[in-house]
């Protein structure tokens, strides 16, 4: 089996983030409520690690470690029907093989001829939006609690 080539970078890429942050019990819900998906085999079963996590000074400074993180990464592969194989790759931050295994299952699903947008519109789509209002929300919090501050000039009489 070959694998398929990767699609354009960008799309993926953004996917691949909104998979590794969604919550595990949102995804997994999603996930099932595709139906029966295609069998798959790991390339790579989950397993957990630690990354080094780099920062900048005001984020364009020189780089510097800033300390190591646990990830967990999966590699699964579905047929593509064309004696192919797909690749489907998942890293989330933590220790949660079945987030990594269905990340991995979605980024494969995603690049799939069959599948790709029903999975858009079934899992990507209703875990953006869910991202959205999360963003939402938060920035209405912050901005209840802003405080406007403002400086008068002494000596100064008109």
């Amino acid at each position: 089996m070959t694998l398929a080539t990767p699609l354009d970078v960008a799309p993926r890429q953004h996917w691949m983030a909104v998979l590794a942050k969604a919550p595990l019990a949102r995804l997994e819900a999603l996930v099932q409520g595709c139906g029966e998906v295609p069998e798959y085999g790991f390339l790579r079963s989950p397993e957990i690690g630690l990354t080094m996590v780099r920062g900048r000074m005001g984020g364009t400074g020189h780089p510097f470690n800033l300390g190591e993180m646990t990830l967990t990464r999966c590699v699964v592969q579905i047929a593509n029907g064309a004696g192919g194989a797909i690749a489907g790759f998942g890293y989330v931050a933590g220790r949660s093989h079945r987030h990594a295994e269905l990340a991995a299952l979605c980024d494969a699903l995603l690049q799939h001829s069959e599948w790709g947008d029903r999975l858009q519109q079934a899992v990507l789509q209703p875990l953006q939006a869910d991202a959205q209002a999360q963003r939402t929300t938060l920035a209405q919090e912050t901005e209840s609690t802003r405080i406007n501050f403002f400086t008068l000039l002494r000596g100064e009489a008109g």
